[in-house]
């Protein structure tokens, strides 16, 4: 892979690296398609972390679809598709972990603890190896997408990270390769992740801005779902996921939730139209 991404380098091709873990859907292909628009040479990368999943978590049960995952990149377009072991990522006796302070201990860190020092050590990784000029990340990770951009950012990567919208089922589910976990009753539950960012979205519109009264109308929506549990639904700054009092600058509302035995995460993103406006724009 380092071979090869030198080559590309050599010729002057702009390199895009999507690093996935497999089970691919169409939310991935879409991280594939704006690479192609943006790069020269595209890399994939499948890879499941081991280093992000917790004890209890589903590692050993988590989809692999390896060989329709190859035939879903080389439809997409991709050049090439690195795809290494276990071994070959973590050699016998690794010891070296990056870590983003503050920003990792919070929401998905707090309720999985380890899990970022994983991802961001493997996507250090793969940056380090493949060395692109952009990689790019998915905005339904939206804790993940920041902690990776902090990264890119402390530690002087010359890799720009680009992040894309998420892709949702028309019923407003967010694509997941967890969703294969759930059954059809669990199926048509998951949807009222979406329902109660819509519900906060609808608060807003109507001129709420502060953040209790819109954790309510989160809770009312979810509570009302027998099939899920929440972990955490909270709205935390854009920037350092802090929970806000009130809704007045970029913002996210933030979900995971139960459906049956899989946990979903899902999220609003919210900013002002223009820094002095009091209107709002909503990215689903």
């Amino acid at each position: 892979m380092k071979e090869q991404a030198r080559q590309a380098r050599a010729e002057s091709r702009v390199i895009g690296l999507v690093p996935t873990m497999g089970a691919l859907h169409a939310g991935h292909l879409s991280l594939i398609e704006r690479a192609r628009r943006d790069c020269s040479s595209v890399i994939a990368s499948i890879f499941v972390n081991p280093k992000q999943f917790a004890p209890n978590e589903d590692f050993s049960k988590y989809p692999r679809t390896f060989e329709s995952d190859s035939e879903k990149l080389e439809r997409a377009g991709v050049d090439f598709l690195f795809a290494p072991e276990p071994p070959e990522i973590y050699p016998n006796g690794f010891a070296t972990y990056v870590n983003v302070d503050g920003l990792s201990d919070k929401l998905e860190g707090r309720s999985r603890p380890g899990h970022f020092r994983g991802v961001t050590t493997v996507v250090m990784k793969l940056l380090q190896i493949v060395q692109p000029n952009f990689a790019y990340f998915g905005r339904k990770d939206a804790q993940q997408s920041r902690l990776v951009t902090q990264m890119a950012r402390d530690l002087n990567l010359d890799t720009e990270i680009v992040v894309c919208p998420p892709v949702r089922e028309p019923d407003g589910l967010a694509l997941s390769s967890r969703n294969v976990y759930l059954n059809a009753e669990e199926r048509k539950a998951a949807t009222v992740l979406y329902r109660a960012l819509d519900a906060v979205k609808n608060e807003l519109a109507a001129g709420v801005r502060d953040a209790l009264h819109l954790q309510g109308a989160l809770h009312r929506t979810l509570g009302a779902e027998r099939h899920a549990r929440v972990d955490y639904a909270e709205i935390a700054d854009a920037q350092t996921f802090e929970t806000v009092v009130r809704v007045s600058k970029a913002c996210y509302v933030l979900l995971a939730v139960f459906i049956g035995k899989t946990r979903l995460i899902d999220n609003l993103y919210i900013e002002p139209k223009s820094p002095d406006s009091e209107e709002l724009l909503f990215h689903f």
